[in-house]
């Protein structure tokens, strides 16, 4: 495939075939945004400025974004001094205000533990128009350069930001529910148990993709990992004399929300969904060989500065369940997504590994249930069908006595 390469996985575990024929590791540059058409402010962003009396000098739209707008604004504080703001804006009702609301109050604990790492946020708000209900997100603008950050800054950085960050409860969650994508995140609680915390937003995710994916087997590899694969996984974590600390996590860390600054020449990170997680989060997205930072150099980088959690044996395993979320997220929301069966396929070995006699189990009682089932089908479509036979015959054998009766001379 012209301009892309295959990327080895960066965990021991094989990258299934269905994820290899399906994807390949760009290789060229990602194009940079670019200011566009002029955009018009709204009158609740120009009242957000943090200086009042700020005006609009001049605004274009900047880069493009899947579920909103997103523009530059040029302003000029009532001292003179020009200052420019980005602006993100939202028209999906409720999810909107949950993604603005969510990005800001991520942004806000990243920028007090790591302020040259994030853009820092100003203000969320609703627009003054009733419909369409709008939402929109005002933050420092930063000039958009190489994408994605190079490794070695953003590897430093990112374990930076896990190692110094505290969460206020000493637990794992966040304050607020925030959104990767539209999903909006079942992490707004605090729970000692990241076990427990991630069970409750897989569990999530999971729900959201059953109905529209439709698909028994699915269901059934959902159900394991939730209730064998993630127990085995995560509670040794925090087991037999074992603990990990809550960091502060990205939540979407991919190609696209990571980039090096065009004036000061650092990495820095965007569109953040945070919560307080296991540090190792973060990189469950990298494993995918559709994103850049699947190259070893950026895991190989973070490890240096962050090592792996005990039991260290199962990180390729935990690397792997991390990336679901990601992966059915891109399934259910992210138009043409080729993910379906690299979801499913990732859970049946992630089962395959823990619960293998589990998995044969239920997936023979599906079988035969279906089986069952398609049986009744046919054996009602079977009785119909004869019952249609008798009754034409019925009709034949009366049509035929009434012919004879009609043949018979008159006496």
């Amino acid at each position: 495939m012209a301009g892309t390469t295959m990327t080895e996985t960066i965990s021991a575990i094989d990258i299934n075939p269905f994820q290899r024929n399906l994807e390949s590791t760009p290789s060229e540059p990602m194009t940079p945004p670019r200011p566009g058409g002029n955009y018009v402010v709204d009158t609740s962003v120009i009242e957000a400025f943090p200086v009042p009396g700020t005006t609009v000098v001049h605004a274009q739209q900047y880069g493009v974004s899947l579920w909103g707008n997103t523009a530059k604004i040029i302003a000029r504080e009532p001292s003179g001094q020009t200052k420019n703001f980005f602006l993100k804006v939202v028209t999906l009702k409720e999810t909107g205000r949950h993604m603005c609301e969510g990005e800001f109050e991520s942004l806000k604990a990243i920028h007090a533990v790591s302020p040259s790492f994030v853009p820092q946020p100003y203000a969320w708000g609703r627009y003054q128009q009733e419909d369409p209900e709008t939402y929109f997100l005002l933050a420092e603008f930063r000039d958009v350069g190489e994408q994605p950050a190079e490794p070695v800054q953003l590897a430093q950085n990112l374990a930076d930001l896990h190692q110094r960050s505290l969460s206020p409860t000493g637990k794992f969650g966040f304050h607020k529910a925030t959104c990767h994508a539209k999903i909006a995140q079942n992490v707004d609680t605090w729970d000692e148990s990241w076990c427990a915390l991630y069970s409750r937003h897989l569990g999530h995710v999971m729900s959201l993709a059953k109905p529209i994916l439709q698909w028994p087997e699915f269901d059934v590899v959902c159900q394991l990992t939730l209730e064998k694969v993630v127990p085995r996984l995560l509670l040794p974590l925090q087991s037999e004399g074992r603990t990990i600390k809550p960091c502060l996590v990205h939540g979407d860390c991919w190609d696209g929300n990571t980039a090096m600054d065009m004036r000061t020449g650092k990495a820095f990170i965007f569109d953040v969904c945070s919560f307080y997680g296991h540090n190792e989060y973060d990189t469950g997205n990298w494993r995918a060989p559709r994103h850049r930072l699947s190259n070893k150099a950026y895991i190989k980088n973070y490890k240096k500065r962050f090592p792996a959690s005990a039991p260290e044996e199962d990180w390729d395993a935990r690397n792997l369940l991390y990336s679901l979320t990601f992966n059915i997220g891109n399934t259910i929301y992210i138009p043409g997504s080729t993910q379906r069966l690299v979801v499913y396929e990732d859970m049946t070995t992630l089962c395959k590994m823990f619960c293998p006699e589990d998995l044969d189990q239920a997936m023979a009682k599906l079988k035969a249930s279906t089986s069952q089932k398609d049986s009744g089908q046919v054996g009602n479509e079977r009785d119909s069908l004869s019952e249609r036979q008798e009754g034409q015959e019925k009709e034949v054998e009366e049509e035929e006595e009434e012919e004879e009766e009609a043949e018979e001379p008159v006496e």
